[in-house]
């Protein structure tokens, strides 16, 4: 993919793209209003993450590609986040300290509330600016900021539809055990060898195998407004090219991995054909109600070329 000769230069044109990704004997997102089973479409029976869920692992992704460099933290922290950085309020606070407003600690909000219009409206913009400068997040997916000292909101130039699998998926869940015994009374009644104490009952729910795809949106303009870069964009293509799965591995996710990736780079800021368009380029026929889908191989990935002024990128399949 062609790249700018200065990575600091805001993203000029607009890409889409397309992003497949599997699971195997995994929970890619689960419903927590359905006993966390893995989130489903009740008409078709398509698996479904939801777009919060990709932004999360991006975010996790960035956070260890690009650690301590200006301009990359993030504002949406996870819960295992130093304390601070994890209250929202607090980081906004920071973008109206930096002009020199003072914030009530117990309120969040300036002390002294500025009865000149056009001066609030100035600190309102100044903190936005700071705060799109200074977090990864903002400047790519967007924020509300009022929910303090107010820094207004920020439309992300990057955006992302839910994941959908190709077939059709089926939710299995399993009861597992825990024999760890976590109270003094747990090990008096396991030590009486009477065979009661059996462990902590519980469920594993996991899908066998799932290929899903998502489309996404790079929109220049926006991203003129926010300050994301062609640097903030190779690290998002790094991201979803393999990094954000790598980076979060656990017995809950099974085995994900990206299998396609394919961007669509428009010649102009306003674009040269629908996005809609270009997606149907990208097909991937499913496998149908009768087969039972466990492996990648068995599906069959066709790409067509697109129209001029539009640029096709394989970064991966």
């Amino acid at each position: 993919m062609a790249k700018s000769s200065t990575p600091t230069e805001f993203v000029a044109k607009r890409y889409d793209f397309v992003l497949l990704f599997d699971v195997q004997d995994g929970n890619p997102n689960g419903d927590p209003d359905a006993g966390n089973l893995p989130r489903i479409d009740p008409q078709s029976l398509q698996g479904i993450v939801t777009d919060g869920c990709i932004k999360r692992k991006l975010r996790n992704a960035i956070s260890v590609m690009a650690p301590g460099e200006p301009g990359m933290d993030l504002f949406f922290q996870t819960q295992d986040a130093v304390y601070e950085s994890r209250i929202l309020n607090k980081q906004i606070a920071k973008a109206f300290e930096q002009q020199g407003i003072a914030i009530d600690p117990k309120t969040d909000k300036p002390k002294a509330e500025e009865k000149d219009a056009k001066k609030k409206v100035d600190s309102t913009v100044t903190a936005r600016k700071w705060m799109c400068q200074q977090f990864f997040d903002i400047r790519a997916f967007g924020a509300v900021m009022s929910t303090g000292a107010n820094a207004g909101q920020v439309r992300g130039p990057v955006q992302l539809t839910f994941s959908r699998s190709i077939d059709a998926i089926v939710p299995l869940e399993y009861s597992i055990t825990r024999k760890a015994v976590t109270t003094t009374k747990e090990a008096e009644d396991q030590a009486k060898g009477d065979g009661s104490i059996t462990g902590t009952m519980g469920r594993k729910n996991t899908v066998p195998y799932g290929l899903y795809r998502c489309s996404g949106f790079v929109n220049p303009y926006l991203a003129k407004d926010t300050g994301f870069t062609n640097a903030d964009l190779e690290l998002l293509w790094a991201a979803l090219k393999g990094t954000m799965w790598e980076i979060d591995r656990s017995a809950a996710r099974g085995l994900m991995a990206t299998r396609g990736l394919y961007v669509f780079e428009h010649d102009t800021m306003l674009g040269n054909a629908p996005a809609h368009e270009l997606f149907e380029l990208v097909d991937v026929p499913p496998l149908g109600n009768d087969k039972a889908p466990r492996n990648f191989k068995e599906y069959k990935v066709e790409v067509k070329n697109p129209p001029k002024g539009v640029t096709l990128h394989r970064l991966v399949g």
